[in-house]
């Protein structure tokens, strides 16, 4: 009974604190990170087109939903291969399913807010986006997140992925200058959409997808009741009202929230969300700076091209980045919870390895756990659901890697996960 005891007591002190006023400093967060937002919208809305302040804004939504639920990919993958929890890959599935309900009119007759045409994340199936995702699961374990993990905890002040990012964008920028060897080199299948590739359309791709989301929603609840799982430790949250700005949201709310806002993000630029292209752009920068001929890499050459030429700030998957990493500073500030906390030898050598392996892998793998398995599965493309088998066995490898940086490791006999 005290092992049960104990995890609950924490989360009723939790509800106590954050059920308190907020403190000047708190007030002073809130305030800061609200202006840094205004200041940013009008910038763009002043020097860039429309469509950037606006992506600004859903970046913030992202950002703010994704602290509020402590949305996780890497959790999510952590406890199902660990401990056979599945709680938060179901919240994978409704997310899945809502945006390819999303998503399936929207590439279909071409629906944009802004005149662009749109287009979904289609990539080819080869030893590129293999060796990519496997390295990205194990990376994703050591570094502490995934890409938008990486983003929403540096919003929150976990200070060592400050150390993740960094060394996220050395091997997104290692990673777009081997690119074409990878691609170019080695075989691989054209792209394979479920929607264009099979006969099926897009109402056919739909209900396909749907029954798969299902499929794998039903394994998990069998998984988890024939290993007896533990549950998800409870989150501090509020009642009422309250909770839009202050303690956690349900995983299935959030799961809802983040497939709509990857649709507006489709019909806002084109393209669905992404994260990791930025880190390659923003470390290519640096290393033009330094005197590397980064223009010659054949990854900057053709269509991106324009975006090492521009300002950061026209490129629209930075615009989201920042919205992501302010709105979840606002998220936690409102919470009280914005810290800066610890690091050690261990998660500082973790991080700077998961940082390099999750840069280098989302390259290969033609982007992440949003670019490739959010935004691949969700337009329909095969792609998507090998990156999601190569994470999982990329995160298996990692349960044996993890104790050796000091990081834990769900258990069986834990009362919560």
């Amino acid at each position: 009974m005290n092992t049960i005891a104990h995890p609950i007591n924490k989360v009723k002190n939790s509800i106590a604190t954050q059920s308190s006023s907020m403190n000047p400093v708190q007030k002073s967060l809130v305030v800061g990170g609200i202006a840094a937002s205004l200041l940013l919208f009008f910038y763009l809305a002043a020097t860039q087109p429309m469509m950037q302040p606006v992506l600004l804004l859903i970046g913030l939504a992202l950002g703010f939903t994704l602290f509020h639920a402590r949305f996780g990919f890497t959790s999510a993958f952590r406890r199902m291969m660990s401990v056979g929890n599945g709680q938060a890959m179901r919240a994978h599935m409704l997310m899945l399913a809502v945006a390819v309900t999303l998503f399936a009119p929207i590439l279909a007759f071409g629906i944009s807010f802004f005149g662009a045409d749109t287009a979904g994340y289609v990539s080819p199936v080869g030893v590129s986006l293999i060796v990519g995702s496997f390295l990205f699961g194990i990376g994703m374990q050591l570094g502490g997140g995934c890409a938008s993990g990486t983003l929403y905890s540096i919003g929150g002040g976990r200070t060592v992925m400050f150390i993740t990012l960094l060394f996220f964008i050395v091997g997104a920028t290692v990673g777009a200058y081997h690119l074409p060897f990878w691609t170019e080199e080695l075989p691989a299948f054209e792209p394979i959409s479920l929607a264009t590739s099979t006969g099926l359309g897009y109402g056919g791709a739909w209900a396909l997808s749907i029954a798969l989301f299902g499929l794998i929603a039903w394994i998990t609840l069998i998984v988890e009741k024939r290993k007896n799982a533990p549950k998800m430790a409870p989150l501090p949250t509020e009642h009422g009202w309250k909770r839009i700005f202050r303690g956690s949201w349900p995983l299935f709310t959030a799961a809802i929230i983040l497939a709509v806002l990857n649709a507006l993000t489709l019909m806002t630029r084109g393209t669905p969300w992404g994260i990791t292209s930025a880190f390659a752009l923003w470390g290519s920068k640096v290393a033009d700076f330094l005197g590397f001929d980064v223009a010659q890499w054949g990854y900057w050459q053709g269509a991106n091209a324009t975006a090492l030429e521009s300002s950061i700030f026209a490129d629209s998957t930075t615009v989201l980045n920042f919205g992501v990493i302010l709105g979840a500073f606002i998220a936690s500030a409102l919470g009280g919870l914005f810290k800066f906390t610890k690091i050690t030898l261990g998660n500082f050598s973790a991080s700077v390895i998961g940082g390099l392996l999750m840069g280098y892998g989302a390259r290969l793998a033609f982007g992440c756990n949003i670019g490739a398995y959010f935004g691949g599965i969700a337009s329909f493309s095969m792609h998507g659901y090998i990156w999601g088998i190569m994470a999982l066995g990329g995160t298996f490898l990692a349960l044996y890697l993890r104790p050796l940086f000091g990081l834990s490791v769900p258990k069986s006999n834990d009362s919560v996960c």
